[in-house]
């Protein structure tokens, strides 16, 4: 019965996005990062569902006359020579055959996004872009913390299955979802709203911590710290954020405790002494290699070559280390390019929306990017997640929103409407004490 309803959403989505094709954007952001047809159904979670959803997308992008080119901004064309460069060192993999299908893997993921970049033109569909990211990623977190709370954290929260099977990746991205979820809630009027979406969040911390994710545990301190810096209201932010931390904390059982305690005695941890030597395989290779070793590296063979401890053979756990020893210095620059930019442009979006009351929305969106964005890549240096699709979604955002302020403020006259919001709200006060000066 459950596949029945997996395959009516996904025949519907896909009909839905022949005709809208940034539907199908939406429906492709949630089969990537939430794999609903593996968590709901049975038959069909064998399926090339993803797949299905882009083809889908593609034809439906042929066919409508309502899209933009993609290339926005500069993160942008960064994303294109990553894309290029990764293609260019394909060639030049120890084992060709074997990279292949994570090659492929690679390019459908950078392809959507060019595609989402493309369909993805106003406000209304990029809010909807935002929440398809949170319900698929927050789902795992109200979940997993719902879990955690009725098992007193004695038992390790795992991912669904994809990028974010393990428990550490779904860490990381839960950690990089959170200040998206905050996004969404600064905009809500209605206080049940606010309170539950509050509750959300909360949930999704403890699941951060039910992972038993020592990266994951430095990644959400750093990136609690962003979200205060970046926020209004430091004073009760401050407080709120610091009394969460300290319940969280202090719920959690011994054994939860003893495992985060080894991140001060890492020279004693044998999965830290083998991401470390898989980093000082991975920098001797690119030494060696300029074009990297493609994407099947972490080999007996290869470790052999290039690893102070050949008899240690371990994935790269570091998105910097993974891209270095795949792709070389020159992938490794351009990987950083991208965040870097994303990041500048947040930063231009937060400064040219500032100003405007009407614009707030999207000062408050830049700022939340970049507290993702540093939450992923403060959990990303103990984590191989280089491919995976959310960073690249947290390029969209910022550059669409940042297009659609540019737009905007080079033509006055095209507005990007506001969500009607309750007068009796601060916020919707604020906004019509603004409209009824300018209208006098």
């Amino acid at each position: 019965m459950r596949d029945l309803f997996v395959i009516a959403f996904i025949l519907g989505g896909t009909l839905w996005a022949l005709r809208q094709p940034w539907i199908g954007v939406i429906l492709w952001t949630n089969f990537s990062l939430m794999s609903p047809h593996v968590e709901f159904g049975w038959a069909t979670s064998t399926w090339p569902v993803g797949t299905l959803v882009a083809v889908a997308t593609l034809l439906g992008l042929l066919a409508t006359k309502v899209r933009q080119n993609p290339f926005l901004g500069a993160p942008v064309w960064a994303l294109l020579a990553f894309t290029i460069w990764i293609c260019i060192t394909l060639p030049f993999s120890f084992y060709l055959e074997d990279s292949l299908q994570l090659w492929e893997r690679s390019m459908k993921i950078f392809l959507m996004i060019f595609v989402t970049l493309s369909l993805i033109d106003d406000r209304k569909k990029l809010d909807v872009f935002v929440w398809a990211i949170v319900i698929s990623i927050g789902f795992y977190g109200v979940k997993g913390g719902l879990f955690t709370l009725a098992t007193a954290g004695n038992y390790r929260v795992w991912g669904p299955g994809g990028f974010i099977g393990g428990n550490n990746e779904l860490a990381l991205a839960l950690v990089a979802t959170i200040p998206l979820m905050r996004y969404l809630q600064m905009q809500m009027v209605r206080r049940w709203m606010v309170l539950a979406m509050g509750v959300a969040m909360a949930l999704t911390a403890i699941t951060v911590l039910g992972t038993y994710s020592r990266g994951a545990l430095l990644a959400i301190a750093v990136m609690a710290v962003f979200l205060w810096l970046k926020g209004d209201q430091k004073v009760l932010w401050g407080v709120v954020l610091v009394a969460l931390g300290i319940v969280i904390v202090s719920f959690m059982p011994e054994q939860w405790w003893a495992r985060m305690e080894t991140i001060q005695t890492y020279e004693q941890d044998d999965s830290a002494l083998g991401r470390i030597n898989a980093w000082w395989m991975a920098w001797n290779l690119a030494l060696h290699k300029p074009f990297g070793g493609g994407f099947m590296i972490y080999l007996p063979e290869v470790f052999q070559m290039y690893s102070p401890d050949p008899g240690r053979v371990h994935a790269a756990h570091s998105i910097y280390f993974q891209v270095l020893g795949e792709h070389g210095f020159v992938g490794l620059f351009l990987f950083l390019l991208v965040g870097v930019l994303t990041w500048t442009t947040s930063n231009k979006l937060i400064k040219a929306a500032r100003s405007d009351a009407q614009h707030k929305w999207a000062a408050d969106l830049g700022a939340m990017v970049q507290v993702s964005l540093i939450g992923f890549a403060a959990g990303g240096a103990f984590l191989s997640l280089a491919y995976f699709d959310l960073p690249y979604n947290l390029m969209v955002i910022g550059t669409v929103a940042l297009h659609l302020i540019s737009r905007t403020l080079m033509n006055p006259t095209h507005s990007i409407p506001e969500p009607v919001a309750h007068a009796s709200t601060p916020r919707a006060r604020t906004v019509a004490s603004t409209n009824h000066s300018s209208n006098h």
